[in-house]
């Protein structure tokens, strides 16, 4: 069914099944309440409104029941709906940067355990992560509520319950503390880590993507589009955050294999990479990616020394 659609979005890594153009009749299929939110736009090609949060939010279950075997996903009212090509791009060059240290393949299975760092109430990496290569998963965040939905996500999909682990995380001036055992082994951590600075700033951000999304300038942001706080923003916002994670990363350096992050804004590469020296990091990678209509990138970083990379059992 898939092959009437046109190929589109190039810029997507060429594992993930999201590069062509939305077959709204195949997701309708398969998810009923996506059908009033499509429509029909000026150059005549099915779509929806992007700048509705509960189309956005329609679309994401079919996206999430045609291809990746999710029944009732949901989030709160005010919590992110995330993108989910995008996400999914993350999770492929991840299995890439894992292939470089495997031979060139691809390591698959429950021996591989990410660390999400910052879930959100949506899940979604860890869901992508297990349906495409069968990893296993611990999320952590701050919030209860964001854990609790979650918790009621797996609980709706039985084939989660044993792959995906969740842990809040009780103090929130901490990324790792707490969170990482002695005995723990994490072959990878990933994280999107909060963008803005401030509430102010992250109001109007997300006034600035309504109004792009419209074409038109609008003063309310719609909450529940935007994203909640702890998602959003934190002291110090990105680049403060993965500082933060940076430094506490070199307190567990033979636990994880990579340590990584997205980095939206490509002005803090240089303080990121004067952090990552700081700490002695063994090898640092940067990849880079688009996510919808902006350009982000990955940095990774491990301490582990190249015979330590060679030894590690995937």
């Amino acid at each position: 069914m898939m092959s009437k659609q046109l190929t589109e979005k190039t810029n997507l890594h060429s594992r993930n099944q999201h590069r062509s153009r939305y077959d709204f009749e195949f997701l309708i299929t398969n998810s009923p309440e996506l059908k009033p939110f499509v429509l029909i736009n000026e150059h005549a090609i099915e779509t929806i409104d992007f700048s509705d949060p509960n189309a956005v939010k329609a679309l994401n279950k079919a996206l999430l029941t045609s291809y990746y075997g999710i029944k009732n996903w949901d989030i709160p009212e005010f919590y992110l709906c995330p993108p989910i090509p995008g996400r999914a791009d993350y999770i492929h060059y991840i299995a890439d940067l894992l292939g470089s240290n495997n031979n060139g393949v691809v390591p698959q299975g429950e021996t591989i355990n990410g660390l999400d760092i910052g879930i959100g109430a949506n899940c979604i990496y860890p869901i992508i992560g297990h349906a495409t290569y069968g990893w296993h998963f611990l999320g952590t965040d701050i919030d209860e509520k964001a854990i609790e939905n979650c918790s009621s996500i797996i609980e709706n999909n039985p084939q989660l319950a044993e792959v995906i682990s969740l842990q809040q995380q009780t103090e929130s001036r901490f990324i790792f503390k707490n969170i990482i055992t002695p005995e723990d082994r994490f072959t990878f951590t990933i994280c999107n880590p909060p963008f803005h600075k401030s509430l102010d700033e992250a109001t109007k951000g997300t006034i600035r993507k309504i109004s792009n999304l419209e074409s038109k300038k609008t003063n309310k942001p719609i909450l529940n589009f935007g994203g909640h706080n702890a998602e959003l923003w934190c002291e110090g916002g990105e680049l403060g955050f993965i500082t933060q994670m940076i430094f506490e990363s070199a307190k567990y350096p033979l636990q994880c294999f990579w340590f990584t992050t997205l980095v939206s804004k490509q002005s803090h590469l240089t303080s990121i990479y004067k952090t990552l020296n700081k700490v002695n990091a063994a090898t640092i990678k940067t990849i880079d990616m688009a996510q919808g209509q902006k350009i982000s990138r990955i940095v990774a970083w491990t301490f582990l020394s190249e015979k330590q990379q060679k030894e590690w059992k995937f």
